[in-house]
């Protein structure tokens, strides 16, 4: 298994980015996620615990549920399903007020399932290709929120 990290300040106020990033559709403003929808409203808000949230992206599709929920301060969700198939432990999107805005951390440990040399795979080609996803997902929000370039 392995595990990523990635970071940004969003000059915006905490609670916006946490709505932000909470609300799976959003996400398609990186050109990198096809599709991002809300298949099931959680318990005490849309995007709380117990919502599954469905994301295409150019790499595959993950069916994601949420099992904690502490708006504006952050969320872990779990990959139920994915395609291609992986082994996913945790992801967690955490929000702290800086003086620069909100500094996210969005974390994720996850392995690719292959037959034959699944940690080279995630390690080499998955891992990046996530952090960079991640990353372009957070540039977007950074984006929407400051009326930046790079907004669609």
């Amino acid at each position: 298994m392995e595990t990523l990290t990635v970071r940004r300040v969003v000059e915006a106020p905490v609670a916006d980015v946490f709505d932000w990033c909470a609300t799976t559709t959003h996400y398609t403003r990186s050109p990198y996620v096809l599709a991002a929808r809300l298949a099931r409203r959680g318990a005490d808000a849309p995007y709380g615990v117990g919502a599954v949230r469905v994301h295409t992206w150019l790499i595959g599709r993950f069916r994601e549920r949420i099992t904690a929920y502490d708006p504006p301060y952050g969320f872990d969700y779990t990959v139920e399903r994915s395609f291609p198939p992986a082994r996913h432990r945790l992801g967690r999107m955490t929000f702290s007020e800086t003086s620069g805005g909100t500094l996210v951390e969005w974390t994720t440990t996850f392995e690719v399932r292959a037959p034959f040399a699944a940690a080279a795979l995630t390690r080499v080609f998955a891992k990046p290709v996530v952090a960079h996803v991640f990353g372009d997902i957070l540039r977007a929000a950074d984006a929407a929120l400051t009326g930046g370039a790079g907004h669609r």
